[in-house]
């Protein structure tokens, strides 16, 4: 019963095949040099230096492990195998796919296909071990195909591990405070593959959206430091960033710091850093997209909250004997006084009542407030403390 192609056929050649085929070899290398470098473009030149060695190894090796395995169907096979993993991994180091290596190993399988069968009809063999030879053939060239993707794919993420190790590098670096050497930041960003923009910002985020948001946009756009949730945003002003933002955010909150040189990058993060923090407390409503340069005053009322306790217990002592409705409305009134400077009609209009209405609340501001109201040191304090509670 013939063997499907993946259960090593090889195992029921008669090990005189081996036999046959061996003194054939050094002219089986040089047809399937010969037609390697007639068939394959990118392999179209003198098999010299590094390379050469490399596609000569890999047929020589090919060719006698095959006949091992005919021989001994149980022999190590692990350090043949070396050879062809690293034959896909010198594929990428010459910046190319695994199509030529693959187009390669076929033209090798049907040139060895052919001397070998005719070796064999030469010699007489019956047509169950050609049969079975042709199956071994393409078996074996499937391994050692296998093999050569392993290798390849290997090689790509060590290339990914040094890049992502040398952009985590740059981020850190851009990051420190006090800032780094620019002769520093600029190798680093030549190490990482990273054109060191005009102009960037820091862009927070939970670590769990990470990921997502890194993925939604263009490389170009975005050095990702994963463990604190941070992206680097070049030209953070530039066309379409907003709607980038807006588009890659989904249902997650970013905080953007000001555009900076890169050199200024650590303080932009820090502010990008404790507007996410400030929006996750739940004092910044609003928009998925965070901008520090706009939400400036309410993060300073975030960052400074325990100083604006204090101030708040001192300037709104009087208000403690209200009623928590009474309170609440006399603190809207006092805000849209010190917004208003007092005017009666102004403060009406937004805080929808008749201009009466606020006159009256006017003078019982002046109950509880005394000449804080007329004094600008007090009224500073009172404003920063009415627009953290109100």
């Amino acid at each position: 019963m013939t063997k499907s192609l993946d259960s090593e056929p090889w195992r029921d050649l008669p090990t005189q095949v081996a036999d046959l085929i061996e003194p054939e070899l050094a002219a089986i290398t040089a047809e399937i040099l010969a037609s390697i470098a007639a068939e394959v473009p990118e392999y179209a030149r003198p098999l010299e230096g590094r390379f050469g060695r490399g596609i000569r190894t890999g047929v020589d090796a090919a060719l006698r492990q095959f006949l091992a395995l005919i021989r001994d169907p149980d022999a190590d096979r692990e350090p043949g195998r070396d050879v062809y993993v690293e034959l896909g991994r010198g594929e990428l180091r010459q910046g190319r796919t695994l199509d030529s290596l693959q187009a390669a190993y076929r033209v090798g399988a049907r040139v060895a296909w052919r001397r070998f069968a005719r070796v064999g009809r030469e010699a007489g063999l019956e047509a169950e071990p050609l049969s079975l030879l042709a199956e071994a053939i393409f078996a074996y060239v499937e391994q050692i195909s296998a093999a050569s993707v392993d290798g390849y794919a290997a090689a790509q993420k060590g290339v990914e591990d040094v890049r992502s190790r040398r952009r985590h590098e740059l981020v850190a670096l851009l990051l420190r405070e006090p800032p780094a050497d620019r002769s520093d930041v600029a190798a680093a960003a030549r190490a990482a593959g990273w054109p060191l923009p005009q102009s960037l910002a820091a862009v927070a985020c939970a670590d769990r959206d990470l990921s997502s948001l890194a993925a939604g946009l263009p490389e170009s756009v975005s050095t990702v430091l994963e463990e604190a949730g941070c992206l680097l945003l070049p030209d953070p002003d530039g066309p379409g960033r907003e709607a980038v933002l807006e588009r890659v955010a989904g249902t997650a909150t970013v905080a953007v710091g000001p555009a900076v040189e890169p050199g200024g990058a650590g303080e932009s993060w820090s502010l990008a850093r404790a507007l996410l923090a400030a929006s996750e407390a739940g004092a910044l409503p609003g928009s998925r997209v965070l901008r520090a340069e706009t939400r400036l005053a309410e993060l300073l009322l975030f960052e400074g909250a325990p100083l604006v306790a204090r101030i708040a217990a001192r300037r709104l002592a009087s208000f403690q004997e209200l009623t928590p409705k009474a309170g609440e409305r006399m603190r809207e009134t006092a805000l849209a006084h010190v917004r208003h400077h007092g005017n009666a009609v102004a403060m009406a209009a937004e805080l929808h009542i008749h201009p009466q209405t606020a006159r009256y609340r006017i003078a019982r501001l002046r109950e509880l407030l005394g000449d804080q109201l007329d004094d600008p040191d007090a009224r500073f304090e009172l404003e920063l403390a009415l627009r953290a509670s109100v």
